[in-house]
């Protein structure tokens, strides 16, 4: 069974020639604004097998000469594949790390608990599973008194320095182009020191402590002199979230303001990305301006939308100056005129905007998004959490609803970990308020409800789970909200289906793996409804990672159905939203939304109360979900007027996913 199947979404996007040249002159062409080296590769597992390959190489010829390797690494999501192909090399091909010096390039301060250390989770990973000795790792203390801060960051400055300094450094990527945290401002000559964090760096870290009341307020960490001392550095990162960042570190200037581009004055300093994460690169992005490109329908959109924005012109008052002044003089050659490229892609922009998501019966549909038949359809509306649904496609749902198909939905997990304790006091003061009401006598009840309400107000600590029955209630507080919303929208109840999938439930922020019993449980229950729409959050940039597992147990499902007769009528669209919203190249299907459709779909939104302001996991955007799904559908209505199409109030925005052979 394949379970990663969305990282080929990028893929199919994206020609190979433009990350995977024929020659080293087609390579220095498509490099030419990349100030660093790059390797771009189709999913962070293949890239993460080179890296940790060239770690071992290095550390077994020093083995060979009876020294030690002195390695530095980084904590963060970005390093994490690198860390288990390691281990796997250790386990299966017998390799010893014997000669291996690790130097832990941050550690949160301070932490009281030391479970939440970066160290404890490095060694979680990686170390204890490795035969490293215990003695040759090295880190920050994160539990010294602040008095002592000083002196133990120059301890840990010597002890670097009597290793002989690193061999090598495996850096991740944060969100402001920081590595380590070393953040922006920070001083291009800086060695190790504590830092407080701001903001946006607590909120990166929250999911690793469970909510962000929990995270350090600071860090100590080794400075950019020490890392550029390394003799080789690896920088590692992968998602759309990285790709500005790693656009500014590879093709911007030298800055203080994006720490990470002093890596481009370090000779031996290589950048290891997968296509999502290269996404924003000149090569990627705007390959018409480093070389010949393939010119496909999507690709010439691209393009055209770039220059009006360039120029500052709608699409039909582009002109051959135009093309010719910027690098496009290539589709006048193939098209003949500025005036032909124009209609084509014009007309190909009007196209996907339709009123009718599921199609328009007894309508000609050969210019439309969607076919005509058959009528009604059968729609599965896939949400990971119980209200993607209505932030994401709430007008699109509406629509579906109003215009007669047979429309499901189904949660994909319980979202039980994003309610706040304080929700559930409301909830079972509520519950026992009924109680003394009908059933006074019911003493199983007041137990329960008691033992509840003392262990959230006096008992719970930052650092403890939810029990079981906290799980249930914040459950079922969303399962209701869900139902709430799903009832203003006009869905029946029957049509209203929870999957609970078995990765979510582990009551922590960390998740289980994605399995087969995932996408089995999604498989049977397409399976039950066969149905000619199905549409997925392809909302990748998801900070917590549940859309992108949930994603993947859906597309594993589809690929053990797509060769069913019936699936042949069956089409996959992906919405996005809560956390950003499709390039508009790339827009197969924009459904407009009028100011009383925006704010029905607004009211949809508010129906999940738990999710408002008290929402544990907002992530780094400050506005509420209903806010942010908002701005984003009005940008995109913008976007289409600025090009030259009609004005509309907001557009919700689908891409097709054709399953993988």
């Amino acid at each position: 069974m394949r379970l990663d199947l969305s990282s080929h979404i990028t893929l199919e996007r994206v020609p190979r020639k433009y990350y995977r040249p024929e020659n080293d002159f087609e390579e220095y062409n498509l490099a030419r604004f990349e100030k660093l080296p790059v390797a771009i590769y189709e999913e962070s597992k293949k890239a993460a097998k080179k890296v940790a390959g060239d770690i071992v190489a290095e550390m077994l010829l020093k083995q060979q000469k009876g020294e030690m390797f002195v390695l530095g690494i980084s904590g963060g999501a970005s390093p994490m594949p690198v860390y288990e192909e390691l281990v796997r090399q250790y386990q299966e091909k017998n390799i010893s790390f014997r000669n291996l010096v690790i130097f832990n390039t941050y550690e949160f301060y301070p932490v009281l608990d030391f479970s939440f250390s970066n160290l404890q989770m490095l060694k979680d990973v990686f170390l204890n599973q490795i035969d490293i000795n215990p003695e040759h790792i090295f880190s920050p203390d994160a539990t010294i008194e602040k008095d002592l801060i000083a002196e133990n960051c120059e301890a840990f400055e010597q002890d670097l320095k009597k290793n002989g300094g690193l061999d090598y450094l495996l850096l991740g990527l944060g969100s402001k182009g920081n590595v380590g945290f070393n953040m922006p401002g920070s001083g291009l000559h800086s060695q190790t020191r504590l830092v407080m964090l701001d903001g946006d760096s607590r909120k990166d870290i929250a999911r690793n402590f469970g909510s962000l009341d929990k995270v350090p307020v600071s860090a100590i960490t080794m400075g950019l002199s020490d890392m550029m001392d390394a003799k080789k550095i690896a920088l590692v990162a992968w998602s759309e979230q990285k790709a500005g960042s790693i656009r500014d570190i590879v093709e911007g200037t030298v800055t203080d303001l994006v720490p990470g581009s002093i890596l481009q004055t370090h000779p031996e300093t290589k950048v290891y990305v997968d296509l999502a994460a290269a996404s924003e690169l000149t090569r990627i992005s705007r390959p018409w301006l480093v070389t010949n490109c393939e010119w496909t329908s999507k690709l010439i959109r691209r393009a055209i939308v770039w220059l009006c924005g360039v120029v500052d012109k709608p699409i039909l008052k582009l002109t051959n100056k135009d093309y010719n002044d910027n690098g496009l003089s290539e589709l006048i050659t193939l098209y003949g005129s500025a005036y032909n490229v124009n209609i084509k892609i014009f007309n190909d922009l009007q196209h996907t905007i339709t009123g009718w998501p599921g199609g328009k019966p007894d309508a000609d549909d050969t210019y439309r998004p969607e076919r005509a038949k058959p009528y009604p359809k059968r729609v599965i509306i896939f949400s990971p959490h119980p209200d993607d649904d209505v932030i994401s496609m709430g007008g699109t749902f509406q629509r579906l609803v109003n215009q007669g198909h047979e429309v499901h939905v189904a949660y994909q997990t319980s979202g039980n970990i994003a309610v706040g304790d304080e929700e559930v006091i409301r909830y079972i003061s509520v519950l026992n308020s009924m109680r003394k009401k009908f059933t006074p006598g019911n003493t199983d009840l007041l137990e329960k409800y008691e033992k509840i309400r003392h262990y959230l107000l006096h008992e719970k600590t930052k650092e403890d789970i939810d029990t079981p029955d906290i799980l249930f209630i914040k459950g079922r507080i969303r399962r209701e909200e869900a139902r709430s919303a799903d009832r203003y929208v006009g869905l029946s109840e029957d049509n209203v289906h929870f999957l609970d999938l078995p990765f979510y439930e582990t009551g922590k922020v960390k998740k289980s793996p994605i399995s087969e019993k995932d996408a089995t449980i999604v498989k049977d229950f397409i399976e039950t409804i066969k149905p000619h729409q199905i549409y997925v959050a392809g909302d990748l940039a998801d900070p917590h990672g549940t859309h992108k597992v949930c994603l993947d147990a859906i597309l594993g499902a589809v690929d053990m159905l797509k060769e069913e007769e019936w699936f042949n009528d069956c089409r996959i669209w992906m919405y996005r939203g809560a956390w950003m919203e499709w390039e508009i190249d790339h827009i197969e299907m924009a459904v407009p939304l009028s100011p009383e459709e925006l704010r029905q779909k607004r009211n949809a939104i508010l129906k999940h109360q738990s999710q408002m302001e008290s929402a544990p996991f907002l992530g780094d955007d400050e506005r509420l979900f209903w806010q942010r799904s908002e701005e984003r559908n009005r940008a995109t209505a913008d976007m289409y007027w600025k090009l030259g199409l009609a004005s509309y109030e907001a557009i919700e925005a689908f891409v097709e996913y054709i399953p993988v052979q």
